[in-house]
């Protein structure tokens, strides 16, 4: 009987052992999903300008909750998301206690609609814009796992609690090398808070979209959610040089740089044969500008000739400007035939304001892709022109007949005169 009971005991003992061995993987594995799941935690203004009337007839904050109830709808499963407000509880006129008014409205977290949702039914607008002291707390709650890490700032107007300046509380986020983006979005046309949003959105490599119409910001807040749910590809920090021959070479990538008023920036790609360059370059004008500026990206072999360019010009209406070029290199019949070299030079034309700092450089982002070429590569680029040779050849022929036909006309009304 003694025996039984103990051969029973032990089987159980092993029952239990081999149940605790399958599980404990199950719940690594799901550890390790909640862990690279993406994050977002959308940071919501519901200070009291947010009770304004200028949005399709009904308040800012009317706006914002209607985008937020359809952002929650169409939220993916994968994406774990949370709200934090600003300036939403202290109605007062005490600097010190409003600039401290920030709350996590709903904590970051696989999505409860339902209780997200009411969570936002109860957002009121209240107090004081404490931008710098929100996105520091908004830091807080991402952190932690592996996952991408994004922050959604809306606003309709900028920081009041200086000398906490948000542009250098994003700076410093980004300094942390956590992986986290900050996107803006200003409800309002205004340009002191256009440019204090687009300084939070720069210093991280987010984004700033001014949007005035309450479905244009729940596709903007969606669209950046479900980015958050892609792969991510993160800039390479990189640096050009005053030469071609001392530039840096790059892969296929996306990558970040410095560019001062004015500069010339050198970079090296490598094509093989068969091969296509195809480059892009955006640059940023975060600071005060004059209102005429262009941007000039240029593919040069390493003896100084100009293969192809992309340029473009701004008169200030954007914040950023951006060109691109494609090169592609003919195939060989040499299997073992050497790459080429070509240098990449990003100009741009940009002139500051009355006393606005030169330095660091402007923001400049590059991307390089090589890729496999067209089948017939020699025409698509061939001396810079591309398929432009067929439009000149067509216009030279149009004119052509165009001439010969107003000639022959012209001859038969001189003859006409003279009959009459």
């Amino acid at each position: 009987m003694i025996r039984r009971q103990r051969l029973a005991a032990g089987l159980g003992a092993l029952l239990a052992a081999l149940a605790a061995g399958l599980a404990f993987p199950a719940g690594a594995v799901a550890d390790e999903t909640t862990a690279s799941a993406p994050k977002v935690d959308l940071v919501i203004d519901v200070s009291g300008s947010m009770r304004t009337r200028d949005i399709d007839g009904q308040s800012r904050m009317s706006a914002a909750k209607q985008a937020f109830n359809e952002v929650l709808d169409a939220t993916p499963e994968e994406v774990q998301l949370g709200i934090r407000t600003l300036g939403a509880t202290y109605p007062g006129d005490d600097r010190q206690t409003g600039c401290k008014d920030t709350a996590q409205l709903y904590k970051v977290g696989p999505l409860d609609r339902t209780d997200a949702k009411t969570a936002v039914a109860t957002l009121n607008p209240t107090g004081w814009t404490p931008i710098g002291p929100a996105l520091l707390k908004a830091a807080g709650d991402l952190d932690g796992g592996t996952g991408f890490k994004r922050i959604v700032l809306i606003s309709d107007g900028e920081d009041t609690c200086a000398p906490l300046d948000p542009c250098e509380v994003a700076r410093e986020i980004a300094a942390k090398g956590i992986g986290l983006t900050i996107d803006t979005l200003g409800l309002v046309p205004n340009v002191k808070m256009r440019r204090q949003l687009s300084c939070i959105a720069e210093a991280t490599g987010g984004t700033y979209t001014s949007v005035q119409h309450t479905d244009e910001l729940a596709d903007k807040v969606n669209q950046l959610v479900d980015r958050a749910a892609d792969p991510v590809v993160t800039p390479v920090a990189t640096e050009g040089a005053a030469s071609c021959a001392k530039a840096p070479t790059l892969n296929s990538g996306l990558y970040t740089d410095r560019e001062e008023f004015g500069q010339q920036r050198w970079y090296r790609v490598d094509v093989k044969p068969g091969q296509e360059l195809r480059a892009s370059v955006s640059v940023a004008a975060d600071r005060s500008m004059h209102p005429d500026y262009g941007v000039l990206l240029r593919a040069v072999t390493v003896h100084g000739r100009e293969i192809v360019r992309g340029e473009a010009a701004g008169t200030g209406r954007t914040d950023v400007i951006s060109t691109g070029l494609r090169y592609p290199k003919a195939d060989s019949d040499d299997d073992n035939a050497p790459a080429e070299t070509v240098c990449l030079a990003v100009t741009n034309s940009f002139s500051a304001a009355p006393g606005v700092k030169t330095t660091p450089g402007m923001p400049v982002e590059l991307t390089v892709d090589v890729v496999d070429g067209p089948s017939q590569a020699d025409d698509v680029a061939s001396f810079g022109l591309g398929r432009g040779w067929w439009l000149l050849g067509l216009l030279v022929l149009i004119g052509f007949l165009a001439g010969v036909v107003w000639g022959w006309l012209s001859r038969w009304r001189v003859a006409v005169w003279r009959t009459n």
